[in-house]
């Protein structure tokens, strides 16, 4: 049996103990680290034992937690900070704060997890929130909001809808009335575009026609709605959608907050394809206009990032998934990524490099000879360079 002192203690080292890049790992655009940033063991045991030896003799897990995961991510106070989604071990999740000096190690939760303000009777479970500092001054969060379908007498079936709040500092949190769509019955992955558009809060969604499957959404969508307060869209644009064989024919959705640039807002979402094997998600990376958030100006081909190795394994396994990267002012990217619904990393690039890949990155081209046409051009070319 260990005591209180000795699980605190492991802890400390754990959090303690640097990260470094993956020298095996190249391919010019992103650095991927050895060790991931948050898992259940990042998580404090204060959390989870009760530390009182009267009242728990054995030093036993009182509430266990099982992954820690899908995070928003934000520069707040000069210190890396993310959102994470922790889930415990009796499947509820909610979210908790923690904050790193360089983004890349030595992550911290805070002392006590986020409790939201509970608005909504109806709601089970609280996951994936992206965070965003928009230009009106307030940092909001949006997340998915779970509620059991009492219309389905299926125990498993469940109704999304994008959950709004507002904070100044991650402390003090106002929940909003949920996001309401009135073409789409459901809503996952919804994502608050940092900037007022043509003067109103602009949202990137994902129309679903039921809990799991998109249906007839067809991909990435744009709306528009003048009051925050009582968010409502009408019409949802589409803008990355979703095409057959590709890496989002099953499905796909917004991830982080689009980033910024001279040439224009690059996105880097998920995108998701059926398998002999089950769904396997990957993340992908696009760009928008500058002057219209909703039309899509480059979108390499392919993925960005796809499971590798131990990240293959998990909960949920073959799966990679973003909500949250942090662009610094030094120009370095922070992408935070979680493998297999089990534990959260992070690849780290930098506008340059980003931007060289979703703009010179050719894009899919669709059909099995076309994709060899590409390549054989690159080969003529590559091989008149080696002569």
């Amino acid at each position: 049996m260990r005591t209180f002192d000795e699980l605190m203690a492991r802890y400390e080292a754990l959090v303690e103990t640097p990260n470094t890049v993956d020298e095996s790992f190249y391919n010019g655009v992103y650095e991927r680290w050895t060790r991931p940033v948050l898992t259940a063991e990042h998580v404090p045991p204060f959390w989870i034992y009760d530390a009182d030896p009267e009242a728990n003799p054995h030093m036993m897990q009182r509430l266990g937690v099982n992954a820690v995961f899908n995070s928003g991510a934000i520069l707040l106070d000069g210190q890396y900070t993310l959102v994470a989604r922790v889930e415990g071990a009796d499947r509820k999740s909610f979210f908790a704060v923690a904050q790193s000096p360089n983004g890349v190690d030595h992550f911290r939760f805070w002392d006590e997890p986020v409790l939201l303000p509970d608005t909504c009777p109806e709601e089970t479970n609280v996951y994936d929130m992206r965070l965003t500092r928009h230009e009106d001054g307030w940092i909001y969060g949006v997340f998915c909001s779970e509620s059991k379908d009492r219309s389905n007498p299926d125990l498993s079936a469940a109704t999304a809808a994008a959950g709004i709040v507002r904070t100044r500092d991650l402390k003090t949190w106002e929940r909003l009335p949920n996001l309401v769509t009135l073409r789409s019955p459901q809503q996952r992955n919804v994502l608050l575009h940092p900037y007022f558009v043509n003067g109103q809060y602009a949202f990137y969604t994902r129309p679903m026609d039921d809990f799991i499957d998109t249906g007839s959404g067809g991909g990435i969508g744009f709306g528009l709605c003048p009051d925050i307060e009582h968010a409502v869209i009408d019409e949802e644009r589409m803008t990355s959608i979703r095409r057959y064989h590709t890496i989002t024919e099953s499905k796909n959705g917004a991830g982080a907050v689009p980033i910024r640039t001279d040439r224009g807002f690059i996105h880097i979402a998920h995108g998701v394809r059926n398998t002999a094997a089950g769904l396997r998600y990957v993340i992908y990376a696009f760009a928008t206009a500058l002057d219209d958030p909703a039309r899509v100006i480059a979108e390499p081909g392919g993925y960005l990032i796809a499971p590798m190795g131990e990240e293959r394994v998990g909960d949920v396994s073959n799966v990679v998934f973003t909500n949250g990267a942090i662009a610094a002012p030094d120009g370095r990217v922070f992408i935070y990524y979680a493998s297999s619904d089990t534990r959260l990393h992070v690849a780290t690039t930098d506008i340059a490099r980003l931007t060289d890949y979703v703009f010179n990155t050719p894009r899919d081209a669709l059909r099995s000879v076309d994709c060899v046409k590409q390549r054989i051009e690159l080969i003529r070319k590559n091989k008149s360079i080696m002569k």
